[in-house]
């Protein structure tokens, strides 16, 4: 046979098995069509695709206060994409994009051929509509059916949408390393940023990720990043999206990425643990998955100032109370050398700040002063000033000497906390172990504006705001004088300020005593509330009737059964948490409404649209309500009884336990201090028309504040320091009298209405149907025990 015949054989050949391995792919690629085509997912489900992002908390002027999910994950539509972003996935990921029919041809039979050759997958030949396919209906192993279905579904996909919905699919769901998935989660991971702020060389490096997210990302390998960054670079220039001015002046920007945590904008973790929990109740675990956002009634300003307030009073009784030494010891050198500086960052990096205050090691003293290693200041100095009050804690009654150096207060390798100051220089500082809380409650809606549940949420998770059930002490008082009042008393009724022995069970007497341990006959109902005289509230409280006060209590929003059914109850010995005292305040504050106290607003689901929203029954003095579609509250004390417990309160204030409180100068402030047994609880409950605020102060395990720790010298302090700043601003309020009262000159020393030639007057409002007689006592003030609140009870209920 002739050489061109053989060569004619040969081709004849080459040619039929070539259309016999095209017929047998071809027969395959059919029989695997039919296999896995019925068995395919639909991908109807990427129109409103289920990506994994987190629950989001805002204040109610929509500030950052909180994150939870198990994703970063930010979801941005394709209209809001930079173009210059999606030009630069487009040239790393896949050129013909906006022309390919899901899949590449070429870049299949590149793959095709590598494996021929290599016998090794490849890996290329992916599409962005394939990356698609993959990222939401298939796993990440490499087979070939999963290849398959790979392409299948990346042709469906193509035939369904347009390249806008493929890419914004692919932008939001793409994992981009450190957590991060989508575009706007990298760009806020890596720079901080959004995605319309990032420079060219930023958004290139982002694009370059997909290959090794986790492997070649900036913070992980940062030459690998800026090989893959440059890479992209070149592949834009290639394909016209950027000139070449751009790519130079690209190509000499340094890598510019760090780790950037989103942090809250407002310090306010015990609301967002609130606010997760609520929503955990309500929708289940998909709640922290399906991109929930939560808008709270949480004021901004006022959170701030309420955390500043709780922080600042802690850490003064902290320090007025001694030093308790460090939180722990470290050598300073191994055997025979300095110990390296990233072994105390290992140490420092266990005690993670607390309440703003930084961890620091000793590592040096002078005389008067210590040099202390940090994580992030290096070494930092605290002078005599800042190291001068820490008298060794000997108890809650007794500290140590003063110090007269530093080395009798610190040595080296201790582990301490230092407080940045204001101006700059540093304090020793400890983590207090007295515990706070502070509710701050619009009272004529129930919005919280602020709420602290204790020095740091990270510290303890315990919201002592909601959750602890603490005696309230003398604050519970308005609530009886207020019962007094609707018994027919008034201000100028005289109660005996006298000794007070009462059965206690088991053959024991109570023998109540005053603070002071004083007595003074005869006293005015308001003096008794004024100066907090505890033998004068349980001898109030006797004439309203025992059964009478607790009935009357729940019209400030208090179970009858969580009140004690005994005297005890005029000393504030049940057990309420502050956001219960802000709900029972509010009734002064707003006129006598009950109103129900709130911290979410409004939840938006993942579709952008409302499905909660709060309608909170609103205060309405004037009988129409003002906009809100849950009506009008409900009317549980007259306006009469709330304006004479608030101008009592005021004069609490103005002449009380509370007046240090008037450092405010406002003449629209009232309150009441609160002090248990032995200085284990101290509050202060006050408020104005706009705002009631809440401060407590204790032990977590019930304990002694010491000696002398009252709710004016514990918890006033915190209360006046955070309405300075709430309050800062606004005009004064005061309550508005409403009709039916009548002012009238009285004699402190007789309770009745002064006659002329009257010496020593007072004057004091009263319901005009309640005037003091001239001549003789009112007509139920003549009766035994309580028999005349008791009549008066029936006639008004």
């Amino acid at each position: 046979m002739s050489r061109n015949g053989a060569l004619k054989q040969a081709s004849r050949f080459l040619g039929t098995a070539a259309a016999g391995g095209l017929l047998l792919a071809a027969l395959a690629f059919l029989g695997a069509y039919a296999w896995f085509a019925p068995r395919l997912p639909s991908v109807a489900s990427l129109h409103n695709p289920n990506l994994s992002t987190p629950m989001r908390i805002y204040t109610a002027d929509h500030k950052l206060i909180g994150t939870y999910g198990p994703d970063r994950r930010s979801p941005v539509r394709y209209r809001n994409l930079p173009p210059r972003l999606i030009h630069a996935f487009v040239a790393a990921e896949d050129a013909s994009f906006f022309h390919n029919p899901g899949v590449s041809v070429k870049g299949l039979a590149r793959a095709a051929v590598h494996l021929v050759l290599t016998g090794r997958k490849s890996q290329g030949g992916s599409t962005i509509t394939m990356q698609v396919a993959r990222d939401y209906f298939l796993s990440d192993r490499k087979t070939y059916s999963r290849k398959f279905k790979e392409i299948l579904l990346a042709l469906r996909i193509a035939r369904r949408y347009s390249k806008h919905k493929v890419l914004d699919l692919y932008l939001n769901k793409i994992y981009l390393g450190e957590g991060a998935y989508g575009v706007a989660a990298a760009a806020q991971t890596y720079y901080g940023k959004p995605l319309w702020d990032l420079t060219l060389a930023q958004t290139a490096m982002l694009a370059g990720l997909p290959q090794a997210p986790s492997a070649e990302n900036p913070l992980a390998d940062r030459q690998a990043a800026r090989a893959r960054r440059d890479y992209v670079l070149k592949r834009m220039r290639t394909l016209g999206y950027i000139s070449a001015a751009q790519y130079r002046q690209a190509l000499s920007q340094p890598l510019s990425a760090s780790l950037h945590r989103q942090q809250p904008a407002v310090p306010a973790g015990y609301v967002a643990d609130y606010a997760r929990k609520r929503l955990l109740q309500r929708f289940g675990r998909k709640a922290l998955t399906a991109g929930y956002t939560v808008v709270t009634t949480i004021d901004a300003h006022d959170q701030q100032a309420a955390v500043r307030a709780l922080r600042w009073n802690l850490l003064r009784y902290s320090r007025q109370h001694g030093w308790r030494g460090p939180e722990a010891t470290v050598s300073l050198s191994a055997p025979g050398r300095p110990l390296p500086r990233r072994h105390l960052d290992r140490v420092l990096r266990k005690h993670p700040p607390v309440g703003g205050l930084a961890p620091g090691i000793v590592v040096g003293l002078t005389k008067r002063s210590a040099r202390i290693y940090t994580l992030d200041h290096g070494i930092v100095s605290v002078g005599w000033e800042g190291l001068s009050w820490a008298r060794a804690y000997r108890g809650p009654n007794s500290r140590g000497p003063a110090p007269k150096r530093a080395s009798d207060v610190l040595q080296r390798g201790e582990l301490v906390r230092l407080q940045h100051a204001s101006a700059g220089d540093w304090k020793l500082a400890q983590v207090p172990r007295v515990e706070g809380a502070l509710v701050a409650v619009d009272p004529r809606n129930g919005a919280t504006q602020a709420l602290v549940g204790g020095f740091d949420p990270g510290y303890s998770k315990f919201d002592r705001a909601l959750m602890a059930h603490r005696q309230p002490g003398s604050s519970f008082k308005p609530y009886i004088y207020s019962a007094a009042l609707h018994a027919g008393m008034n201000q100028a009724t005289l109660i005996d300020n006298a000794p007070v022995v009462a059965p206690a069970g088991s053959f024991a007497t109570w023998r109540p005593e005053n603070y002071e341990r004083t007595f003074s006959g005869p006293t005015p109902m308001r003096q008794g509330l004024i100066h907090s005289i505890n033998l004068v509230t349980i001898r109030l409280l006797r004439r309203v009737g025992l059964e009478n006060a607790r009935r009357y209590a729940t019209r400030f929003g208090f179970a009858k059964k969580t009140l004690p059914d005994n005297l005890t109850l005029a000393l504030g010995s049940a057990a309420v948490t502050p956001m219960q005292m802000a709900r029972g305040y509010s009734v002064f504050a707003n006129g006598g409404f009950l109103i129900r106290p709130h911290v979410i607003a409004r939840i938006i689901g993942p579709d952008g649209k409302t499905v909660y929203r709060a309608r909170p029954p609103v205060a309405c003095p004037s009988g129409q309500n003002p906009g809100g579609k849950a009506g009008c509250a409900r009317r549980v004390i007259p306006a009469q009884n709330a304006y004479i417990m608030t101008r009592m309160m005021h004069q609490v204030i103005e002449q009380g336990t509370g007046q240090a409180a008037r450092k405010l100068h406002r003449s629209d402030l009232a309150g009441k201090t609160g002090t248990t047994n032995q200085e284990k609880d101290a509050w202060f409950d006050g408020f104005n028309r706009r705002l009631v605020a809440i401060s407590w102060v204790g032990f977590d395990k019930p304990a002694t504040l010491g000696h002398g720790e009252t709710g004016a010298r514990a918890a006033l302090p915190m209360w006046i320091r955070f309405m300075g700043q709430a309050l800062k601003g606004t005009p004064e309020s005061p309550p508005l009298q409403p009709p039916g009262l009548v002012v009238a000159r009285i004699d402190p020393g007789t309770g009745r209405r002064a006659g002329p030639g009257s010496g020593d007057t007072t004057f004091e409002t009263f319901r005009a149907n309640n005037l003091p007689p001239r001549e003789k006592a009112s007509r139920y003030a003549g009766l035994h025990g309580n028999a005349g609140a008791d009549q008066m009870f029936k006639q008004l209920y």
